[in-house]
C-alpha cells in the first residue's frame, strides 16, 4: 500500500459478543466440573450437567471460530487511484499512480514526443468487480 492511500481500520468483533461467548464458555466448564464431581452420587443430574457443559463448550467455540472466519472475509481492499496525463498538442497519454499534490489541469512536465507541457486530465479509482462463483445444482 502506498503512502497516499489511507488504510481502512480493521474490522472488529463486538466486545459484548466476546464477553457473552466467554461467559457461556466459563459456565459450560463449571457445568462440566460440577457434573463430574457429582457423577457418583446423582447419576441423572450429573448427566444433565455434563450434556449442558459439552453443548455449551461446543457452541461457544463454534461461535468464536465463525466470527474469526467472518472477520477474515470482511477485509476491504482499497482500489488504486490513477492519474491520466495528456499532451494537448500531440495527444500523447500517460497513466500513472496518483501522487500527492496531483490535481486536474495541473501542468506536469514536458511531453516525451513533442516537449510541450502535459496536463493532468483525469484522476480516478479503478474498481475491479469480483467474479461471482458459478454454482451448479
Amino acid at each position: 500500500m502506498t503512502e497516499t492511500q489511507t488504510s481502512s481500520p480493521p474490522p472488529r468483533i463486538s466486545s459484548s459478543l466476546i464477553i457473552a461467548v466467554f461467559l457461556a464458555l466459563a459456565l459450560s466448564f463449571i457445568a462440566l466440573i460440577y457434573g463430574v464431581s457429582i457423577l457418583a452420587q446423582e447419576g441423572e443430574v450429573a448427566s444433565i450437567f455434563l450434556i449442558l457443559g459439552f453443548v455449551g463448550v461446543a457452541l461457544s467455540t463454534y461461535v468464536l471460530f465463525q466470527t474469526r472466519r467472518r472477520l477474515a472475509n470482511l477485509k476491504i481492499e482499497v482500489p488504486p487511484v490513477n492519474t491520466t496525463i495528456e499532451c494537448k498538442k500531440c495527444g500523447f497519454k500517460n497513466v500513472r499512480e496518483f501522487q500527492r499534490g496531483d490535481y486536474i489541469f495541473k501542468e506536469n512536465g514536458p511531453c516525451q514526443k513533442c516537449n510541450e507541457n502535459m496536463l493532468i486530465t483525469a484522476i480516478y479509482r479503478e474498481v475491479k468487480e469480483k467474479q461471482k462463483e458459478k454454482t451448479s445444482f
